[in-house]
């Protein structure tokens, strides 16, 4: 069955396509490459490769996984021998077919916003996304958030490698189909926000302590576990938070969460 799959992929192709611009880079090799690497193995151990969680590295020197963990092949049904012969086409053909366009839109939007950014800003340039996997056999749609960054940039500035941190959504999300946001940080210290519903750059300043407690809520505690944290009232925290909602847009804590995955606080 597998070389069957690896035939048809061999000759569909239809989806590296669209990766084009970002194979044309003129890069420059990078000394540290194996080392890298051989990070991301310690890594995924370290991470004891929890369920429903895969860690992915995109080389797109050659359009192919650099690394990828192999909890895929349990979420996705697709063989991990697939993966390593045809990797990207086969990460892309595991793609609902409804997220498929503003998947390849989005990737074009990343090369197009990276491209224009400084040496600096490239280092601190990340995305997120939300997106739905059929499973190859029995097709169940799974619901995933990945939070991506630049894994390797060679001399160039060059866009060489990424790394995926992807998660499995146990609820769908609200948003019904591919949902995405980038980010990148300014020379003084700001952070521009861009999204698919505010696809204007926003910059966005938080305070010491509105990042403290958007570490804490990301932690899983509440108000009042914040407030006796900080030696604050459960109303002081409050208002923390609603400011914290204004400046990132967000009408819940379910969508802050979202939009601050782009973020590295």
């Amino acid at each position: 069955m597998d070389k069957v799959l690896l035939k048809d992929l061999r000759k569909q192709d239809k989806y590296t396509k669209f990766f084009s611009d970002w194979a044309k880079q003129e890069f420059k090799a990078h000394p540290n490459e194996k080392k890298l690497i051989e990070n991301l193995e310690v890594l995924s151990q370290n991470i004891g490769m929890r369920e429903g969680l895969v860690i992915a590295c995109f080389d797109y020197r050659n359009l192919s996984l650099a690394f990828f963990t192999g909890e895929v092949e349990s979420l996705t049904g697709y063989p991990e021998s697939v993966f390593r012969k045809k990797g990207m086409e086969a990460a892309f053909t595991m793609i609902h077919e409804e997220d498929r366009a503003e998947l390849f839109r989005f990737q074009k939007i990343v090369f197009e916003a990276f491209h224009q950014l400084t040496l600096q800003q490239r280092h601190s340039f990340e995305f997120s996304y939300t997106t739905r996997w059929v499973h190859r056999t029995t097709r169940e749609v799974i619901w995933v958030m990945g939070k991506v960054r630049p894994y390797l940039i060679d001399e160039k500035g060059n866009f060489a490698m990424d790394l995926h941190i992807i998660v499995q959504l146990l609820t769908p999300p609200k948003e019904k189909g591919y949902d995405w946001t980038y980010s990148y940080t300014k020379e003084d210290g700001t952070r521009v926000l861009v999204s698919k519903n505010s696809p204007d750059r926003r910059q966005i300043k938080l305070t010491k302590k509105e990042k403290e407690i958007i570490k804490m809520i990301l932690e899983g505690l509440g108000s009042k576990e914040i407030g006796e944290s900080m030696n604050i009232s459960i109303n002081t925290v409050s208002t923390h938070r609603k400011n914290i909602l204004r400046k990132l847009g967000a009408k819940s804590t379910a969508e802050m969460v979202k939009i601050i995955a782009s973020y590295d606080f």
